[in-house]
């Protein structure tokens, strides 16, 4: 209890250490509290408690399979119309070319935009084939903005959605396009993109279909300390009910070439401690709390390692989507890069998948 300086926060460590859930005026304090390092305590010890001195990561590629997007979200630096010079759409040639030349990998990432030609037999097909191309990979595919869109266009049921792609070769789903869940944020930021009810409800359904998925928070641009305690309060409460989010990504908004300006061109140290450490506190019930490295840059994440963070991302070789929004990081990183940064840091490395399962090499 010396570590804790703020009164409200040793209340809250109390009910850490008694087992009983924090509330949503307890969210308030810690994510206002200047007291980081008390903070940085409670959310360390509830990680300590839940994965011991382990820190996951992963070696993986992204497939951004096509940046021609019909929502054109405010928020978003990557999404191009059809005839604009540099739009592209993958064929399932490349696709296979790109998974047969990504080497040692354990996962591949799916995303793209919402393309308004592709028939659905490029989504099933496309996970068909890199399945058959490697079947050892495992495959996360298809924001729930994605699932929406394809359900809605060929007129399948969600649940039907779900089992097809399921058995195509789908092993679990990105947490993408929840950014922020409060409406009148999302109007502004995205939109044309689904509400954030509608991105729960895909996700429910997801989870009733045995698809185990992350969640994603998009913070910095113009939400305020009520939309990040809204947002984790859904999250929590659709856990309860499902049990299908197995990790909490906190994402930091990149507002170069995009149409949103942020309140603060980036966050400072305190805040990213505090939304992390946070997370990591009030999310008792999710396994998992993900910096990625990228959003983060590499010497935040080794200090959110002892706040609360379990999961520093993965390689993420290829990826687009936050560097075209301006993310000075490498734009992928090697495994023992990743390994290097966790050893520093005092932690154990694992490689996993996305599914957390170990992969021994």
């Amino acid at each position: 209890m010396t570590n804790i300086h703020d009164e409200k926060l040793a209340l809250i460590y109390n009910k850490v250490i008694a087992g009983v859930p924090v509330s949503t005026d307890d969210a308030y304090t810690m994510l206002t509290t200047n007291d980081i390092m008390g903070l940085g305590f409670i959310a360390n010890t509830v990680k300590k408690e839940m994965h011991g001195n382990i820190i996951y990561y992963g070696v993986n590629m992204n497939l951004n399979y096509t940046n021609i997007c019909l929502l054109r979200c405010p928020l978003c630096a990557f999404s191009r119309d059809k005839d604009d010079h540099d739009a592209y759409c993958l064929s399932h040639d490349e696709i296979v070319n790109k998974i047969k030349n990504a080497a040692d990998i354990d996962e591949v990432h799916i995303v793209g935009g919402i393309h308004p030609d592709l028939p659905f037999s490029y989504y099933e097909e496309m996970i068909a084939l890199i399945k058959a191309t490697r079947p050892d990979i495992h495959i996360v595919a298809f924001t729930a903005v994605e699932y929406d869109h394809i359900a809605k266009k060929f007129n399948i049921p969600l649940d039907e959605l779900f089992q097809r792609l399921k058995k195509a070769g789908i092993d679990s789903i990105p947490g993408g396009g929840a950014e922020i869940l409060a409406n009148h944020i999302r109007t502004t930021i995205a939109p044309k993109k689904i509400s954030g009810q509608r991105w729960l409800d895909v996700m429910a359904t997801a989870h009733r279909n045995g698809m185990k998925s992350n969640a994603t928070m998009l913070f910095n641009h113009i939400e305020d300390t009520a939309d990040i305690v809204d947002h984790m309060c859904k999250i929590r409460d659709l856990q309860n009910t499902t049990g299908g989010f197995k990790t909490f990504v906190p994402l930091v908004f990149h507002e170069e070439n995009t149409g949103v300006r942020a309140k603060r061109k980036e966050p400072t140290g305190y805040d990213l401690i505090r939304i992390y450490a946070t997370a990591r506190i009030f999310l008792y019930n999710i396994p998992h709390i993900k910096a990625l490295w990228m959003y983060a840059g590499e010497k935040m994440a080794q200090v959110l390692m002892e706040c609360g963070v379990d999961d520093i991302g993965a390689t993420y070789y290829d990826e687009k989507v936050v560097h075209s929004a301006g993310a000075k990081t490498p734009a992928w990183g090697s495994e023992p890069f990743l390994q290097h940064l966790i050893y520093d840091a005092g932690f154990k490395p694992v490689r996993v998948n996305a599914s957390y399962e170990e992969i021994k090499k």
